[in-house]
């Protein structure tokens, strides 16, 4: 897809629309769809620039995933107003097995070219998952605190108090990414599909590519959710 005026005009009248559409239902978000589709334009010009550098170098790709980390859980931080590193825990630990066993196993070749991207995607997902399961959580604590009280009065400890509260929001965080997996191929044609057969590899492989994405993302996300929802029963991810 080569960028031309026809193309910005699509993107800019996509963004009005959506900016519209939530200001005439009053979700507050106008500005946020604008700002983060911007943002958007800016940070993929600049990646399209560094990534050939990145690719390059083993060094300079293991700095670009460590990148990546950050700024998801400075996001997910955000998310939950929770500036805390805590917030890494559960994306890191998501992503580090997953991607750790398809490395070794060289179901996905060991070049740049190929770790960046699906380290991308599955960070995405592990960051995804930090924030719903977070947010619900914590909304979860607040709204039901006399709940939560009463199964302190019963005698359960802090964390299996606030776990019995708490155990729907992991579950919920994973719907995304569990609703995406069951309708693949009969709704959508997620990007790693489309990508390895416009790449030129055969329907078959680009198949397996997706496949092998969208069970990595279930298992990344279905860590990252568990154990947000932990961290914030301990109380290590305040409430």
């Amino acid at each position: 897809m080569t960028p031309s005026v026809a193309y910005a005009f699509v993107l800019a009248t996509l963004i009005g629309v959506a900016a519209l559409v939530a200001a005439l239902a009053r979700l507050h978000v106008s500005r946020s769809v604008v700002v983060a589709s911007l943002r958007a334009v800016v940070q993929l010009a600049a990646i399209s620039l560094l990534i050939v550098a990145v690719l390059r170098s083993w060094g300079l790709t293991a700095v670009f995933v460590a990148s990546m980390l950050t700024i998801a859980a400075f996001t997910s931080g955000g998310r939950l107003g929770r500036r805390s590193p805590t917030v890494a825990v559960p994306i890191l630990a998501g992503t580090a097995p997953v991607l750790a066993l398809i490395l070794v196993t060289g179901t996905v070749p060991r070049t740049p070219i190929a770790v960046v991207p699906i380290a991308g995607i599955l960070i995405g997902g592990a960051m995804t998952a930090t924030s719903l399961a977070g947010r619900r959580a914590l909304e979860t604590l607040r709204t039901r605190r006399g709940e939560l009280e009463a199964a302190l009065a019963l005698g359960f400890t802090d964390r299996d108090a606030a776990l019995e509260l708490c155990r729907p929001s992991a579950a919920e965080a994973l719907v995304p990414a569990l609703d995406q997996t069951r309708t693949v191929g009969l709704v959508t044609l997620p990007g790693a599909f489309v990508g390895v057969l416009l790449g030129g590899a055969s329907p078959v492989e680009a198949g397996a590519a997706q496949l092998l994405v969208l069970v990595g993302l279930l298992a990344v996300e279905t860590i990252a959710a568990v154990l947000t929802v932990e961290l914030i029963a301990r109380g290590a991810i305040r409430h």
